[in-house]
């Protein structure tokens, strides 16, 4: 069988959790193996995404790591099975791989939180917004690496599902191009929030004594809570965080962030208010 010679992020997720039931289970590599019939590498392989599992082998599996959560159980069956092509290829070879394990993250998701300090979240972006800051960011692009990455924003603009956003002020008053860009993008963003899947909220500066928001992130949500993720922005792009614990306080953390902030009636008014004073 060859071997993957790039996983995409949600082959190693499902290598990931298949890791993680057989070390629940206290069972090593090799007894694994035994118990399917096959070698230690191939269980290697498998827990590290470099070949893929069929749903006959994958259930097998549960039952020796003694899963009975079926729900999660179809959950992995449905990562390990799905042949759906998305959108996002069209990109593969000219993108680097986080954008495409992005958009791919984004497609399967049920649902999207966001908590954003300084910059629009890109689900949110008008296409000026998303090339100044392209620009500032990455000033080396070439004019078609650029256009690449906003036509690939936008792109990802198309998805529906439920959106919970929360934006510090700092990211609604910053200027990443214009007096005019950043009315544009107000506009937008005024748009979007009487959208029936979107709910924005709106932290600003004259909250007393809050502290929490202190970073950007976004939290994804899977077919189950297990296969929920958090994204994080990082040197290299996107950071995937997936373990039970994180997630846990990450959910905890935008709840908290999310009753802090204006009721979405309130922000709204509060987004008119800096339109009008630009």
């Amino acid at each position: 069988m060859v071997l993957r010679r790039e996983p995409t992020a949600r082959q190693l997720r499902l290598a990931t959790e298949l890791r993680r039931l057989r070390e629940a289970a206290g069972l090593s590599a090799t007894e694994a193996a035994a118990l399917l019939g096959t070698g230690r590498v191939q269980i290697s392989h498998i827990e590290s995404g470099l070949t893929g599992v069929s749903e006959e082998r994958l259930r097998r599996l549960a039952s020796h790591y003694a899963c009975t959560d079926e729900e999660f159980i179809r959950a992995l069956v449905a990562m390990a099975t799905s042949r759906t092509r998305g959108w996002w290829e069209e990109y593969r070879g000219l993108l680097p791989t986080p954008f495409l394990d992005l958009s791919e993250l984004e497609h399967h998701a049920k649902f999207q939180r966001h908590v954003a300090i300084l910059y629009v979240p890109g689900l949110l972006q008008t296409e000026e917004y998303a090339r100044a800051v392209f620009s500032s960011r990455l000033s080396e692009l070439t004019h078609d690496e650029l256009e690449l990455r906003i036509r690939h924003r936008m792109a990802r603009q198309e998805i529906a599902i439920p959106y919970e956003v929360v934006i510090h002020e700092a990211a609604l008053r910053i200027r990443v191009s214009d007096r005019a860009g950043s009315k544009s993008q107000l506009a937008k963003l005024l748009e979007l929030s009487e959208a029936d899947h979107v709910t924005l909220r709106v932290i600003p500066f004259d909250l007393d004594g809050f502290a929490k928001a202190s970073s950007t992130m976004t939290y994804v949500g899977g077919p189950v809570p297990k296969l929920d993720t958090v994204v994080r922005d990082a040197p290299h792009g996107s950071m995937f965080i997936d373990s039970e614990a994180q997630l846990s306080t990450y959910r905890t953390g935008f709840r908290t962030v999310e009753v802090a902030a204006l009721e979405p009636e309130q922000s709204r008014d509060f987004i008119h208010k800096l339109a009008n004073e630009l």
